[in-house]
């Protein structure tokens, strides 16, 4: 029997907030919000953890991984806000032009096999 990929949601998140929680109890970064970054970066690899490679989950996932990056270098002084906003537009246009390519399947719920009348 196949495993469902949306028991991976419950093991991921968990994993994810003791982390946050860990690092901020041995002070490694302690200005940044560990819950908040890595809940980001848990929320882009589960998008395509469990929706699979296509065109929505290779917006998504790529997209809160960067935002979770870009948070992490806001919150340590590197990266102005007034910065991290537009970086995060433009690359939301990058990834839409990307998945553009024929070679990345649109989503099953999105295919007109799928769909009943």
């Amino acid at each position: 029997m196949k495993p469902d990929k949306r028991t991976l949601l419950l093991p991921i998140l968990l994993i994810t907030i003791g982390v946050g929680w860990l690092f901020g109890n041995l002070g490694i970064a302690p200005s940044i919000d560990w819950i908040w970054t890595l809940g980001l970066a848990a929320a882009g690899l589960l998008t395509i953890a469990v929706g699979g490679i296509d065109k929505v989950t290779m917006v998504i996932g790529p997209f809160f991984l960067a935002a979770s990056c870009l948070s992490v270098m806001r919150q340590t002084g590197k990266l102005p806000l007034d910065l991290e906003l537009p970086i995060l537009v433009i690359l939301s246009g990058i990834l839409l032009l990307i998945v553009r390519h024929p070679s990345i399947p649109s989503p099953k719920w999105m295919s007109d096999n799928d769909r009943r009348e």
